[in-house]
C-alpha cells in the first residue's frame, strides 16, 4: 500500500438505517485493526465488509463483478440460506463468521470469526464486575412492554438499550454479572468481555445467524429461552467454558485481516 493510500480512509459498509450498537461495532473495530480511520460506504463502493449479516446484500450487488479490486469479506455472515453461489468470485473472503455460513455457502475452512469478539480491545474495561442481570433486546424489541414489566419487576435487571451509544453498551455488558440477550452482539459482546450470557428468543428475528456464531466458538446454543424464562433461569457466573473457541476465532480475526487493507504492515 503506497504512502497516500494508507492515509486515505477504509471504506466500510455497515447497516445504519436506525441506531444499533451491533452494527456500530464494525467501524470501530475495521479502525483498530486496519490502523485507518473508517468511512461508511455503500455496498457498491466498499473496500470490506465486517460485522453483522450482509452477505444477502453482498450476493445481490456483486454477481456481476465491478471494476478495481475485489471487496473483502472480514467476519460477516448470512441471515439466511444463499440462494446463488456466482457473486464468490467477484469477491474476496478473509473469513466468514461462522461454519454455517460457509457451509450454505459451499466453503470448506475450519476458521472464523465474528469481528465482534475484538471489542474488549477497542473498549477495554477495567470497572468492577457488579451484580446486575444485564438484559440487552434486539433493537426492535427494545420498547417490549412484556420486556419493560419483566425489567420493572426486580431492581436486580438492568435493560441495556442497543440503541444507546456503543461506548454506553458494552460497558453496561461489561458491567454485568449475567447477561440475558435476543441481540447476537449483546451474546457476543458478553463473551468478548468474558461475561456469562443466556440466549433470549429473538421474536420476529431469524436464528441461523445465532447458530453460526455458536459454531464458529464451539458453544453450545441450541434454542434460546422465552422472555418469561428469564427469572427462573439459571444464572451461571463462571468463566466460559468456550473460551478456547473465542480464543481461537480472534486469532483467525487478527491473521486473516488483509495487510493490504492496514496502514501499515503488520497493523492487524
Amino acid at each position: 500500500m503506497s504512502l497516500d493510500a494508507a492515509h486515505t480512509p477504509l471504506r466500510l459498509h455497515w447497516w445504519k438505517a436506525q441506531p444499533n450498537f451491533g452494527d456500530a461495532l464494525s467501524p470501530l473495530v475495521l479502525s483498530h485493526v486496519s490502523g485507518r480511520r473508517v468511512e461508511h460506504a455503500s455496498v457498491a463502493e466498499a473496500d470490506v465488509f465486517g460485522l453483522g449479516s450482509l452477505l444477502q446484500i453482498v450476493r445481490r450487488n456483486y454477481d456481476t463483478p465491478r471494476a478495481g479490486a475485489k471487496p473483502v469479506i472480514w467476519g460477516s455472515g448470512l441471515l439466511r440460506p444463499a440462494g446463488g453461489r456466482a457473486f464468490l468470485k467477484n469477491i474476496e473472503i478473509a473469513l466468514l463468521r461462522g461454519p454455517v455460513t460457509a457451509a450454505l455457502l459451499g466453503i470448506e475452512t475450519d476458521a472464523f470469526g465474528d469481528p465482534g469478539l475484538l471489542v474488549n480491545e477497542v473498549l477495554p474495561s477495567d470497572a468492577p464486575r457488579g451484580d446486575k442481570i444485564g438484559i440487552v433486546p434486539h433493537h426492535t424489541l427494545a420498547d417490549d412492554p412484556e420486556l419493560l414489566d419483566l425489567v420493572a419487576s426486580d431492581s436486580a435487571y438492568v435493560l441495556i438499550d442497543p440503541r444507546d451509544p456503543v461506548d454506553q453498551v458494552c460497558a453496561a455488558i461489561a458491567a454485568c454479572a449475567h447477561v440475558f440477550a435476543s441481540s447476537l452482539h449483546g451474546l457476543i459482546t458478553a463473551d468478548a468481555y468474558g461475561v456469562a450470557n443466556t440466549w433470549v428468543t429473538p421474536e420476529g428475528q431469524g436464528r441461523l445467524k445465532f447458530h453460526d456464531y455458536a459454531a464458529s466458538v464451539g458453544r453450545d446454543m441450541r434454542a434460546p429461552i422465552a422472555l418469561a424464562d428469564i427469572p427462573a433461569a439459571h444464572k451461571p457466573d463462571a468463566p466460559l467454558s468456550y473460551q478456547d473457541g473465542i480464543t481461537a476465532c480472534r486469532a483467525a480475526l487478527k491473521d486473516s485481516f488483509p495487510a493490504a487493507l492496514c496502514a501499515r504492515q503488520g497493523a492487524a
